[in-house]
């Protein structure tokens, strides 16, 4: 089966005992925490209730803001992920998301600075901890001060650049999986992602634009799923839906419905290609 998990910001309001439970009902055995919900659990009882329940970390979300967007020092960020690194060890996260920050009033030519001086001190300390860094770039209309690798090609290039075995992308399909252009690239995507995150969508991303659940939009996500995995993609598929379709349908319907949706799309991958 294709290996799909669920994000805690589609289940926005509900503990990680309820999580697990609901997820486990529906046939997923993968979660992406959230660190402001891990922080209030504590990461001691939240490793406890996961190991307990089988239910394995697809990744953490998130660390970064390099540039200083956010109102935090370089430094300041840097600990930051350090400290999200450890965690993300302590609970068997394979993956970290990180944000690049946004340019800001930098150059763009800094901005890449400040980034790689980031990761020159934080990729040996993932490496070391069997933690990749998956750097998510977002779609300029959507990134709200987040991110300046605002193209996907373009973060593909700097992380092949950067060439550390730790370091690699998280790819929203959300955020640019209406982009014509995508088909092509996912070839040489493949080997560089180590997350692949899901959402529908009417139109294109926007920082008000709802991520729908499966079917909801119009998104071509199937043929999309079905071809990275036919390139040789074999990590997580994370839904990652929010905003008011989640709200009115519940939790419960919208985590049915991104199940069928997984199945149909692992029905659609030709015998051993999974």
């Amino acid at each position: 089966m294709l290996q799909a998990a669920i994000s805690e910001l589609t289940t926005f309001r509900w503990e990680l005992a309820d999580e697990i439970e609901h997820l486990a009902r529906h046939g997923f055995d993968r979660l992406s925490l959230w660190r402001t919900k891990l922080s209030d659990l504590g990461v001691e009882q939240a490793r406890t209730l996961l190991r307990q329940a089988g239910m394995r970390v697809s990744s953490l979300q998130w660390a970064g803001g390099f540039t200083g967007g956010d109102g935090r020092s370089f430094r300041e960020s840097v600990a930051d992920a350090l400290e999200a690194i450890e965690t993300a060890a302590e609970i068997d996260a394979d993956v970290l998301v990180l944000h690049s920050g946004c340019r800001g009033g930098h150059t763009r030519s800094h901005a890449h600075r400040l980034l790689a001086e980031a990761l020159d001190v934080l990729a040996p300390e993932a490496f070391a901890r069997g933690v990749t860094l998956a750097i998510k770039p977002m779609h300029p209309a959507a990134a709200t001060g987040c991110d300046f690798l605002a193209d996907l090609g373009h973060a593909a290039c700097w992380v092949r650049r950067f060439d550390h075995p730790a370091v690699k992308l998280s790819v929203d399909l959300w955020q640019f999986g209406h982009d014509p252009a995508l088909p092509a690239l996912l070839v040489d995507l493949v080997p560089l992602t180590a997350l692949v995150q899901v959402a529908d969508s009417h139109g294109l991303p926007s920082a008000e634009r709802e991520r729908l659940p499966p079917g909801h939009g119009e998104l071509r996500l199937g043929p999309l799923v079905t071809s990275l995995i036919e390139h040789g993609y074999a990590g997580d598929f994370e839904f990652e839906l929010v905003g008011e379709t989640v709200e009115s349908l519940g939790y419960d319907q919208v985590l049915g419905q991104a199940r069928i949706a997984a199945d149909a799309w692992s029905r659609r991958v030709p015998a051993g290609a999974m």
